[in-house]
C-alpha cells in the first residue's frame, strides 16, 4: 500500500503534469524529501580539481563503502564534474522474449523520464540497471528530458545509447557503456526513489553525489558538511606539497608539510 503522503503528492504531482504514468504509483518510495543545499553544492563546486580523490579519503574515514571508480562507470565525456542530489531508478530485465513483448505492442517500461519529471534542477539521477550492458537503459529523449528539467547529470549502472545527444545536450553521464540496441521489451523499471545498489555499492535518494574522471562518491546528506570542511582544509596543503614537488624542494620540506597533513588532530 502507498503511503498516504507520499499519494498525496503523487497527485499534486499529476494534478501539476508531472507524472508520466510508466510505473505502478505503489512503486515510488519517495516524492518530496531534503536536497542537499545549494550553499552545500557550489562549496563542493568551486574545489574543482581531484575532487573525488579526497571526498573518497573522507568517506575512508567515516567507515563508508560508497565510492565507485571510473574504470567501472565511466563518463561519457571527460572533463565534468557534477554535484547534485540523487533521485533513483531500479530497473530489471523484463521476463517475456523481446520478440513476444514486440508482437504483443507492450507498452515502454522504462522510466527514467519518470525520474526526471519528479526530479527538482540540480538532481543526479542514479539508475541501478544491474550492470546490463547488452540493451539501453537510458536514451536521447530521456537525456534531452534531463536537460529540460534541470539535471545535474546522470550516473547509471548500464548502458545507454544515442550517445551524440547525450553531448548535445551536455548531460554529463557515468555509464558502464554504449549500445545502439533499445531497452524496449527489454527492461522494466520497478522502483523509484528507494534504495538502489550501483557496482555493489548502496546509493539512497538524498546522497550527495559527486563525480569527475575519476569516479563518483555519494556521500550520506547527514555527513556532507564535515567532508566540505575537511576537503576545504585539505585541499590547499594538496596544493603546497604539488608546488613544492614542482619546485624540487627539498625533501625535509616536502616532509614536514606531508606530517601536518596525517598529523593534525582536526583531521583525524
Amino acid at each position: 500500500m502507498m503511503d498516504p503522503k507520499v499519494e498525496a503528492e503523487y497527485e499534486e504531482y499529476k494534478a501539476a503534469g508531472r507524472i508520466w504514468g510508466v510505473i505502478d504509483k505503489e512503486n515510488i518510495k519517495k516524492i518530496k524529501f531534503p536536497r542537499i543545499s545549494k550553499e552545500i553544492v557550489d562549496g563542493f563546486k568551486a574545489l574543482e580539481d581531484d575532487l573525488t580523490g579526497t571526498v573518497s579519503d573522507m568517506l575512508d574515514t567515516l567507515g563508508y563503502n560508497k565510492v565507485i571508480p571510473a574504470n567501472v562507470l565511466h563518463p561519457i565525456e571527460s572533463g565534468h564534474l557534477i554535484v547534485g542530489t540523487a533521485v533513483t531508478l531500479r530497473s530489471i530485465p523484463i521476463e517475456k522474449t523481446t520478440t513476444q513483448g514486440l508482437y504483443d505492442k507492450d507498452f515502454i517500461k522504462m522510466a527514467s523520464r519518470e525520474v526526471n519529471y519528479l526530479a527538482e534542477p540540480g538532481d543526479v539521477l542514479v539508475g541501478d540497471a544491474g550492470g546490463m550492458t547488452e540493451m539501453s537503459s537510458m536514451g536521447g529523449q530521456s537525456f534531452v528530458s534531463a536537460k529540460i528539467r534541470g539535471l545535474e547529470g546522470v550516473v547509471i549502472d548500464g548502458a545507454v545509447r544515442d550517445v551524440g545527444e547525450i553531448r548535445k545536450y551536455g548531460v554529463p553521464t557515468w555509464c558502464r557503456g554504449a549500445t545502439p540496441k533499445t531497452g524496449k521489451c527489454r527492461i522494466e523499471a520497478i522502483e523509484i526513489n528507494g534504495p538502489v545498489v550501483l557496482a555493489g555499492i548502496q546509493i539512497n535518494p538524498g546522497d550527495l553525489i559527486i563525480a569527475d574522471d575519476s569516479g563518483i562518491c555519494a556521500v550520506p546528506p547527514q555527513h556532507v558538511e564535515y567532508i566540505l570542511k575537511k576537503c576545504r582544509q585539505i585541499l590547499p596543503d594538496e596544493e603546497i606539497m604539488r608546488d613544492l614537488i614542482e619546485k624540487d624542494a627539498p625533501i625535509s620540506e616536502i616532509k614536514k608539510l606531508f606530517r601536518k597533513r596525517y598529523t593534525d588532530e582536526d583531521r583525524k
